[in-house]
């Protein structure tokens, strides 16, 4: 069973020697659609791993787990509008860990996402990272990110953690806000001085509040016709983390992802986004 963080290797000149983006989570199958019959039983890591590797994901830092199951989402898309309907069966699996993070060499990586989970566990690897850059050259220093997308009270330290920070619109309300640019305002003040705090708000697009106080705005790129909203969340954090990682400016990152968010929600999945 497997739980974990994976790497995905970006376009470089050659194979080697160029650093990647390390993904700090838990995996879990999302069943989207069966035509003819559901995975066999126990088959849900070796899924996992092949679609892994046909994707060109590293699984060097996999933290594998002696115990518990992969968590599974079934989950019923509309045909008619796009939306989705999760049901989530959870599981046993353990989260990663501050020791299973110890393994990671940060030398191989220029950034280094978390999804805020066991907040106390993900602190701790955090200040680690934090440690690390104070003794490199500011070309070499990693750089980190993480999505808060859970209202709940103990992730909500993480905030000043990282210096990029995603939080989601249930965050937002969770404080009263109503808007993107109303909950960045509120909440800029939990992250630490020269983080960028980013708020995508769906069909109203996605805002930001970077380093030197400045906000910036993209709109939304809706497709022609709504077609899987599923995924949509995490494929906007990706294309940002991208873009950002990439030297472009807060403004061109935020558009990018939410252009790319949208291109997502007018197909089926994700082979076809680029």
């Amino acid at each position: 069973m497997a739980a974990g963080a994976a790497t995905r290797r970006e376009p470089g000149p050659g194979p080697g020697g160029e650093k990647r983006i390390l993904c700090v989570g838990l995996v879990c199958l999302d069943i989207i659609s069966v035509v003819e019959a559901y995975p066999a039983e126990d088959s849900d890591i070796s899924f996992i791993v092949a679609d892994f590797r046909h994707r060109g994901v590293d699984m060097t830092h996999v933290a594998w787990q002696p115990r518990g199951d992969v968590p599974c989402a079934c989950c019923v898309v509309s045909a008619a509008n796009g939306s989705r309907t999760i049901v989530l069966y959870d599981t046993n699996l353990p989260d990663v860990t501050a020791h299973d993070f110890e393994l990671v060499d940060f030398s191989q990586y220029k950034w280094i996402h978390w999804e805020a989970r066991n907040a106390a566990e993900q602190a701790a690897m955090m200040r680690r990272v934090e440690r690390y850059n104070r003794d490199q050259p500011a070309a070499e220093r990693v750089r980190t990110s993480v999505e808060v997308e859970k209202p709940r009270e103990e992730l909500l330290p993480l905030l000043g953690l990282a210096h990029v920070v995603f939080i989601s619109k249930d965050v937002a309300r969770h404080f009263g806000y109503q808007s993107a640019p109303e909950a960045l305002q509120g909440l800029h003040s939990r992250i630490q001085p020269g983080a960028t705090l980013i708020c995508a708000w769906a069909e109203e697009g996605a805002d930001a509040i970077g380093p030197s106080g400045e906000l910036v705005h993209s709109d939304a790129f809706p497709p022609e016709t709504l077609v899987d909203t599923l995924g949509a969340g995490d494929t906007f954090n990706a294309a940002v983390i991208f873009a950002l990682s990439a030297g472009r400016t807060l403004q061109d990152a935020l558009t990018f992802g939410c252009q790319i968010a949208g291109r997502k929600c007018g197909i089926q999945g994700f082979d076809g986004i680029v």
